[in-house]
């Protein structure tokens, strides 16, 4: 009986502690079924929710009873984050008329809330260099069984499970195509790769801390699933992020061979490679002077992305003339695109009459020598940042409130400027910048070595910030408790009441 009731006194005593080491593999590694979606939004209440709510709950329960003292470091900064955050939906909800759905609103501002508690949950459990390097030693986990599963779905054939449109987000169990991108155990193939984005200088850390070929290479696995998610913005990121973490620390010799793997590692998946090929090509296009439609004629296979209407003109390249190949299809292209606005509409049109109708608009088209974008990054141009740039003009220093703009912006920067207006985003930047600075400032008392696993994680930070420019990093579920989680493992090892 007195064996039984040490056991539970210390389940009572590191219950907070054993829950967030659970979630450490839980957030990665369960996939993203749905349990319930939320009305207007293919976004979803999902496991992770249920669970992070049980921790929060339990974690403010333990700090009344005096089992765990809340760690305060940037305490105030946090939660003048979330007030920022909160203010913005409530004008934008009730004063503005921004956010139409005020219950999504009201979720989307929570969530923001939900991601960063876990900070504080970590920072408050770390009473000792012992559980710094537990925490880390999980996380290290979870990433070695993240890569693992990624690799099995490109070679292997392991299901998938994504939300990158509204029919998978249903919780389809998926199977890749031989062409399609590796997404594990995350919502898709960008989430992946920007999680990849925020470890490899941490591993890279890691193998300069312990001097063990087996983390170096632990990070050439984890660099292959990034070249295997053939994300173009992640794999710059990375590029950058790595390079300069190794020139800062002056280690030119390890950069040299991390350039020559990372080419290595790209000769086995030309999909990144093609990818990067049709970001901008030379393509002759027709054009409508009067009405400004743009028609690009293309075939395209399911491994290229197709042409965005996003061009400039190469005024000195003469136009091609007209074969009977591309007028055919342009004429399809015309037909596709009347029969998609048709569909919109709720009309119907017949084949006649969009033969008709393609003759004519075809009649009127100019053709033009031009270097296009690809579909992906006239998107942002075009749509998305605009949209977010207006919402942020509604009102400079709120925004237009949570869920204001779209599921996607595509660009945390935009999307924070247009839903949180400068106040919450620079309180975020505030707060990202003084950990940075807090780290820097702290580890000059460490051994040299082990300096650098901190360095890493600065630098794995740098990189989300440049993945940031144009994709939504910080909003991804499983990204964002992972950064927070980290940011408090990295913070509460440096902050913690110097308990050996």
């Amino acid at each position: 009986m007195a064996k039984l009731i040490k056991w539970l006194n210390w389940i009572d005593d590191n219950l907070v502690k054993i829950l967030a080491v659970v979630f450490i593999f839980f957030i990665p590694l369960y996939p993203k079924f749905p349990l319930k979606f939320i009305d207007y939004t293919y976004i979803a209440i999902r496991l992770e929710d249920i669970y992070v709510a049980l921790l929060a709950f339990v974690f403010f329960i333990q700090i009344i009873r005096r089992k765990i003292k809340l760690n305060k470091k940037f305490l105030f900064l946090i939660l003048a984050f979330w007030a920022a955050t909160m203010l913005s939906f409530l004008w934008g909800a009730y004063v503005q008329k921004t956010v139409i759905y005020k219950h999504l609103g009201f979720l989307h501002a929570l969530r923001r809330i939900e991601y960063s508690l876990i900070f504080f949950v970590i920072t408050s459990t770390i009473k000792s260099r012992k559980d710094f390097l537990f925490y880390l030693g999980c996380s290290l986990a979870a990433l070695f069984l993240v890569s693992v599963y990624g690799i099995g779905q490109k070679f292997l054939g392991w299901p998938a499970v994504q939300t990158m449109n509204p029919a998978f987000a249903r919780g389809e169990i998926l199977f890749l195509t031989p062409e399609a991108r590796v997404s594990s155990t995350f919502a898709g193939h960008y989430d992946l790769a920007a999680y990849l984005v925020l470890f490899l200088p941490i591993v890279l850390g890691v193998y300069l801390w312990k001097r063990n070929l087996i983390y170096f290479l632990f990070f050439v696995l984890d660099l292959l699933t990034l070249t295997l998610t053939a994300s173009r913005s992640s794999s710059l990121a990375y590029l950058i992020s790595v390079a300069s973490f190794l020139i800062l620390i002056k280690k030119v010799r390890l950069l040299l061979v991390v350039i020559i793997v990372s080419v290595g590692l790209s000769f086995l998946n030309n999909s990144l490679a093609s990818r990067w090929a049709q970001a901008l090509r030379v393509k002759q296009i027709y054009i409508n002077e009067e009405t400004g439609q743009v028609v690009i004629p293309q075939r395209i296979t399911t491994k290229e992305l197709p042409a965005g209407t996003l061009f400039v003109e190469l005024k000195k390249k003469p136009t091609e003339k007209k074969t009977a190949q591309t007028e055919r299809m342009l004429r399809d292209k015309i037909i596709e695109d009347l029969q998609d606005e048709a569909k919109k509409s709720g009309k119907k049109i017949s084949s006649e009459e969009a033969e008709q109708m393609a003759a004519a608009i075809s009649a009127d088209l100019k053709p033009l020598s031009t270097v296009v974008s690809d579909i992906s990054f006239a998107t942002r141009i075009q749509v998305e940042w605009p949209r977010a740039i207006k919402a942020f003009l509604k009102n400079p220093v709120l925004g237009s409130g949570p869920s204001s703009i779209s599921e996607a912006t595509d660009g945390d920067y935009f999307r924070w400027l247009g839903e949180l207006g400068l106040l919450g985003t620079s309180l975020f930047l505030y707060f990202l910048f003084t950990v940075a600075k807090l780290i820097w400032t702290k580890i000059k008392a460490l051994a040299q070595s082990e300096k650098f696993v901190y360095i890493g994680y600065i630098f794995g930070l740098f990189g989300l910030l440049i993945n940031a420019t144009y994709i939504d990093v910080f909003e991804a579920s499983k990204v964002a408790y992972t950064f927070w989680s980290m940011t408090g493992i990295f913070v509460g090892s440096l902050t913690l009441n110097h308990k050996k």
